[in-house]
Order: C-alpha cells, then structure tokens, then sequence
C-alpha cells in the first residue's frame, strides 16, 4: 500500500504563486510514476503532471511553462510549483501513485491516491 499527502494549497491571485506537496509513505516498491491531478467544480478530473523516479518529467500542455514538477528522494516529496497562476487553474489538486512507469497522465492509469488541496485563483 501507498499513502500520499497534499499540502499547499491555498488562494491567490492571478499571476501569483502556490507550491504543493505530496508527500509519500508505504512500500517503496510500489512508488513508481508520481502524478499531480486536478478537478474543478463541475469538470471531470484531468492530468496536470508526472515525474519518474530518474527524474524525467511530464506536463499537460496548459501547464507546460508555468508548473514544475520535482522530487525530493531524501524527504519522499514531490512538489509542484505553481506560477503565474490564472483563474482557470482552480481547482482540488490531487496526487497520485502509479506502480508503473507511465507518462500517460491519465487517472485511470494511477492506482493510490491523496485527499487533495484546494488551489484558488482569483481575477
């Protein structure tokens, strides 16, 4: 089993900055490709990025440029730099696990999954 924990969220206002976390616990051997998701009210849930144990990365092109995502070995954290953020990234951002190397960001590819963080945008 794998537990993941999102922290960071928060509000702010278009252009700003949010910085979360997920941080990891569990068996090792089944922490593979870690994902970042989110959904908004009303929308279904969609990929926003995914990192390898390597450190090889993968975005969804709305993000590409403005979210980064990394990894901390040492601390079991993946984070995800939000810049220059718009209204249309509101939304619950979830983080995910998959036992597997996938670069598919699709939710169904992902088996564990955090409880989420609320991130606000406001114009």
């Amino acid at each position: 089993q794998v537990q993941l924990e999102e922290s960071g969220g928060g509000s702010v206002q278009t252009g700003g900055t949010l910085r979360l976390s997920c941080a990891t616990s569990g068996d090792k051997a089944l922490i593979t490709t870690v994902g970042w998701f989110r959904q908004g009210a009303g929308q279904e849930r969609e990929g926003v990025a995914a990192i390898y144990p390597s450190g090889t990365t993968f975005y969804a092109d709305y993000v590409k440029g403005r979210f980064t995502i990394s990894l901390d070995n040492a601390k079991n954290t993946i984070s995800l730099q939000m810049n220059t953020l718009k209204p249309a990234d509101t939304a619950m951002y979830y983080c995910a696990d998959s036992p597997h190397l996938t670069s598919t960001l699709r939710s169904r590819d992902f088996e564990y999954w955090g409880r989420g963080s609320q991130v606000t945008v406001s114009s």
